[in-house]
C-alpha cells in the first residue's frame, strides 16, 4: 500500500520484467549498437560513402540495404517493447532473426545475387557452421526469452 502513496497506481500495478528478460532487452540494445560502432570503425566516413553510394546503384541492392536498416530499428524497437512484456515484440525478434539466418544462409550459398551481407566457406557445412557461430549471441538472446519459466510466465501473463 505504501508504493501507491509514493509511486501512484500505476507503478504498484506495473510488474517489473525478469531478469531474464531484461537481459535480453539491453543484449539487444547493445549488439546492435555495438555493431554499428564498430562497422563505423572499421569503414571510417569514405568507407560508409562509398558503401551506401554502391548500395545505390541497383535496385536490388538499394532494397537489400533498406531492409537492413528498417531490421535494425525493428530490432531496436522489438527490444524496447519485449521488457515492458510485449509478446509481440518477443514473437517479431524471433521471426526477424529467422529472416535474418534465411537471407544470410541463402546468400553464402548464393542463392541470392547481390551478396552484400553473406559468410564465405569452402563447402555448405562450413558455411553452416561459420553462420551458427555468427548468430550465436542471437540465439542465446533468444533462449533468455522463450526457455526460462520467469520469462513464459512474464509473457503469459500480458
Amino acid at each position: 500500500m505504501s508504493e501507491v502513496f509514493r509511486f501512484g497506481k500505476a507503478a504498484a500495478d506495473a510488474q517489473q520484467a525478469p531478469v531474464p528478460v531484461m537481459i535480453a532487452g539491453q543484449a539487444i540494445i547493445a549488439t546492435r549498437c555495438i555493431s554499428v560502432l564498430l562497422l563505423v570503425n572499421e569503414l571510417g566516413y569514405d568507407g560508409i560513402a562509398d558503401f551506401i553510394h554502391r548500395s545505390a546503384q541497383a535496385w536490388d541492392s538499394t532494397l537489400i540495404f533498406i531492409a537492413s536498416q528498417m531490421l535494425f530499428f525493428v530490432e531496436l524497437r522489438c527490444a524496447l517493447t519485449l521488457m515492458h512484456g510485449s509478446r509481440r515484440g518477443r514473437l517479431l525478434y524471433a521471426l526477424s532473426q529467422a529472416v535474418v539466418l534465411l537471407y544470410l544462409w541463402a546468400a553464402s550459398i548464393g542463392w541470392i545475387y547481390p551478396e552484400i551481407f553473406s559468410i564465405s566457406g569452402a563447402n555448405n557445412v562450413e558455411i553452416f557452421h561459420r553462420l551458427i557461430m555468427h548468430k550465436l549471441p542471437d540465439l542465446l538472446v533468444l533462449l533468455l526469452l522463450f526457455v526460462p519459466a520467469s520469462s513464459r510466465q512474464f509473457f503469459q501473463r500480458r
